[in-house]
């Protein structure tokens, strides 16, 4: 029975018109959940969580560090299975959503890489050190980049999104090495005190917050991932009866 439903919505998800009036109707609510979510644990997190008792205020960079480091690994995750559906089904929303997914997963490998380097100096003593973490996140920044530029370099749409998929497959391979380089590797970053499940290192007055902003930057990436996606949609079916009675007539359109 789930894997009818998955299977029924995989194939209804891939068709464009049915995913652009899905995301019309998903987008009013979903976007202030994001902004509301993201905004209350980045409050709680970097204005009432208490100070760490070894790095004081600076610890706080987490909040946003953290958040912009696992949504960059997710994203590239997902990126990784729109590459696969995209090179072996050739589904036209995959091939969509390698180019929505991409963008804002390069702008929270950067985000990670400049908070990171930041935290490092008063912690370390050093803004950089190539050890396996930091070396493999801005590794995974190129390999973002790269996916966005097969994009605009090859002109015709499919191909693009083949060479891009191609390339996204073979990246997740280094979204491994990142989570567990520091398990691997003896590097000056900390292991993960943080645990979805299990039991975590992490203070609770700062591990609910930080859950928080997690959570919240996730559903944003959702939300920004969307609109990419119907921009990108309504380009590829420009010439398209419903694209067409949609320009017309929007209001009847989204219905």
């Amino acid at each position: 029975m789930v894997w009818q439903t998955i299977k029924r919505w995989y194939h209804m998800l891939g068709s464009p018109r049915y995913f652009y009036t899905f995301s019309s109707s998903v987008l009013p609510w979903l976007t202030p959940i994001a902004l509301v979510t993201l905004l209350a644990g980045l409050v709680w997190g970097l204005g009432f969580a208490p100070s760490d008792y070894q790095q004081g205020n600076s610890y706080r960079i987490i909040f946003i560090h953290v958040p912009a480091s696992s949504g960059a690994l997710m994203g590239y995750m997902a990126l990784g299975v729109a590459g696969l559906v995209a090179v072996v089904w050739r589904m036209k929303m995959a091939e969509v959503m390698l180019k929505a997914i991409a963008p804002f997963g390069a702008a929270l490998a950067a985000i990670s890489l400049v908070t990171g380097a930041l935290w490092g100096k008063p912690t370390w003593g050093t803004y950089w050190q190539w050890d396996a973490r930091m070396t493999s996140m801005l590794i995974l920044l190129f390999m973002y980049v790269g996916v966005i530029a097969l994009q605009n370099v090859i002109r015709d749409p499919r191909q693009a999104a083949r060479a891009a998929g191609l390339l996204a497959m073979v990246g997740v391979i280094n979204v491994i090495i990142v989570k567990y380089s520091v398990e691997w590797v003896q590097t000056l970053h900390q292991g993960s005190t943080l645990k979805l499940f299990g039991e975590s290192t992490i203070n609770p007055a700062m591990k609910y917050p930080l859950l928080i902003s997690m959570l919240g930057l996730w559903l944003l990436y959702a939300v920004n991932v969307l609109m990419r996606a119907r921009t990108e949609v309504m380009w590829r079916e420009r010439r398209s009866k419903w694209v067409a009675k949609l320009v017309t007539r929007p209001e009847k359109g989204e219905q």
